[in-house]
């Protein structure tokens, strides 16, 4: 048995041809709809990057229990697993975040792997200087400027990180196809932010544009003009395209070698990308929408044979270790939440009732395949919130002395293997409350414009999103920051949709956006870092975006314009946009506007 995965990071659904896209150029995976089956109910649950691959390692949720960081000691992890059963693993990719902090347990559960340099802010080539860049709108920060240089030495097609990845993964297919029981994942960071590409794939989709360059968005409200805000969209299909081309190469290895009369094919993603919808750039600010979290699936199984088919029950991430596992003969492990892909493929038969979704610290999410419900906390201060871990690392750092003064060992869970954890202070990227709670009809409202008020409706939703955390062992602090019962019924009591239908008003609103200032105005051409140099000048912003006294914030969007964090703030009064720039105006002696 043989088994190959190829996975892209950041793949949207409605952006591809075989899922209804018509201005995209996707021949290719066309094609594979042509010679697999194609699901149109998938899920992703853990969000975003690296929870999402811990799911495809241990087939169970764990953004309930912890945020962004390594396998944990207690883990069970399905190419480890295969390793012990004799198959060999294998792993190529591009995917950097595998060799920061907070992933660094990943890559080393396959018997081999191969690593290519220079995406998004991967510290790769040592330049002391900086590097020359265009004007750009992109943020200016430590990431952006290691793009800067990792592009300087991926100025053809054939030197870039994507095309090596899969170079890699042909050659391993090329030297390995005739032998038996190995997995191999071919594992692409493309077409994830930034959109960098060449040429003959943007001019499949534009030409003559002549603004500022723009190939990176924060994520944030769209604040741009219309032809930038469309210029970057341009660049998201062709870097698609770029990896449509990838995907060629590996079907036309599939064509030349017969290997779809034995060998297993997953192509998939983690999540998608707002490029616009909802107002917004990007994913994990606001609540995980149907763009972002409904994601595109194909699976050939020669065993099951059903190409060019297509099954609409509803799967999820957690699915592909079982299936995999399944695939070579194993059984799942006792904490694997996923099932076997098998009888879906065979009869569409359904394996769950509903999907969980959500990312540590936001809205907790379900579906049904019909409605969507996305719970938000109950309280504006997004507490209790607590992270379970052996692995106290973030993304880029372990967690500081501060945080793990506070921690304390706590009895584990079920899936922790009688193993003791650490409990520690939560933290999260952005505060869900502003958005409020929302209930979607994805059949009649596919778009998600038009938030329900069915209270009975969101009653039964309430019902099965209670019935999965309670599955999952969801610590009881989550049941509180929700306003849900750990035990017992759920009630009338519960509902939050109708009570917090203002706070989904006031985070529609659209942001103050560049073209509504005049072109010199300082909330939106001066970094917040150099106005922080002037004095008083903080204790009037922070106040305005409270979100720059974070982590994050005190490293990386103090690179941005006030108007650029601001549109990271879904409930802030655009008025206090224009109120801030009269204030910094009279601090810095510069005439407001």
């Amino acid at each position: 048995m043989r088994a190959i995965v190829l996975m892209f990071d950041t793949l949207n659904r409605r952006h591809l041809e075989p899922y209804g896209s018509a201005e995209s150029r996707t021949p290719n995976f066309t094609r594979l709809a042509q010679h697999t089956t194609r699901f149109t109910n998938c899920y992703a649950g853990s969000m975003p990057c690296m929870p999402a691959r811990r799911e495809l390692h241990t087939g169970r949720y764990n953004f309930l229990h912890r945020s962004w960081g390594p396998l944990e000691p207690f883990d069970d992890s399905a190419p480890q697993l295969l390793r012990g059963a004799g198959v060999y693993t294998h792993l190529v990719t591009d995917h950097y975040h595998y060799w920061e902090d907070g992933g660094l347990t990943y890559h080393n559960r396959f018997d081999s792997y191969e690593f290519f340099r220079g995406q998004e802010g991967d510290g790769w080539k040592g330049h002391v200087a900086d590097p020359v860049t265009p004007d750009t709108i992109n943020a200016k920060n430590p990431r952006t400027r290691r793009n800067w240089i990792s592009r300087e030495y991926q100025q053809t097609e054939d030197r870039h990180s994507q095309t090596l990845t899969v170079d890699a993964g042909l050659e391993f297919l090329g030297r390995n196809h005739t032998e038996d029981d190995w997995l191999l994942q071919i594992e692409c960071f493309d077409p994830h932010e930034p959109f960098f590409t060449y040429d003959k794939y943007l001019e499949l989709f534009e030409a003559g544009y002549e603004g500022r360059h723009f190939d990176w968005p924060a994520y944030k409200k769209v604040v741009e003009s219309d032809a930038e805000a469309e210029h970057l969209r341009n660049g998201y299909l062709a870097l698609l395209a770029m990896c449509d081309h990838s995907l060629g190469r590996v079907l036309d290895f599939f064509d030349e070698h017969e290997m779809w009369r034995d060998t297993m094919l997953v192509v998939c993603t983690d999540h998608g990308f707002l490029l616009g919808e909802h107002g917004w750039w990007g994913k994990s600010v606001q609540p995980w929408y149907d763009e972002n979290i409904h994601t595109p699936l194909f699976v050939w199984d020669p065993r099951h044979p059903a190409a060019g088919e297509s099954r609409t029950s509803l799967v999820q991430t957690i699915d592909l270790a079982p299936t995999l596992l399944e695939f070579f003969g194993l059984e799942p492990t006792a904490d694997m939440q996923g099932k076997p892909l098998a009888s879906v493929l065979t009869e569409d038969r359904p394996i769950r009732e509903g999907a969980l979704f959500g990312s540590a610290g936001g809205h907790v999410n379900v579906t049904d395949g019909r409605y969507a419900y996305l719970r938000n906390t109950v309280n504006p201060d997004n507490q209790p919130l607590f992270d379970y871990t052996l692995m106290p690392t973030h993304m880029h750092a372990p967690f500081s002395p501060a945080e793990l003064r506070e921690a304390e060992l706590v009895e584990g869970f079920g899936f922790t293997k009688g193993v003791p954890v650490l409990k520690v202070p939560g933290w999260t990227f952005g505060n869900p409350y502003p958005f409020g709670t929302m209930l979607f009809d994805l059949e009649t409202d596919p778009r998600q414009q038009s938030p329900l008020s069915d209270p009975a409706l969101e009653l039964r939703m309430i019902e099965l999103l209670v019935k999965l955390m309670r599955e999952n062992e969801a610590p009881p602090e989550q049941y509180e920051r929700l306003g849900l019962p750990a035990t017992g019924p759920v009630t009338e009591a519960h509902l939050l949709a109708d009570a917090q239908r203002d706070l989904v008003d006031a985070a529609a609103r659209p942001p103050v956006r560049r073209a509504d200032l005049s072109p010199d105005a300082i909330v939106a051409t001066v970094p917040i870092r150099e106005l922080f140099r002037i004095p008083r000048a903080r204790e009037a912003i922070l106040p305005v975006l409270p979100r720059l006294d974070t982590p994050t914030g005190r490293t990386m969007l103090v690179h941005l314009t006030v108007v650029d964090v601001a549109a990271m703030h879904p409930d802030l009064d655009p008025a206090a946009v224009y109120e801030l720039e009269k204030t910094l105006g009279a601090l810095s002696g510069v005439s407001a506007t």
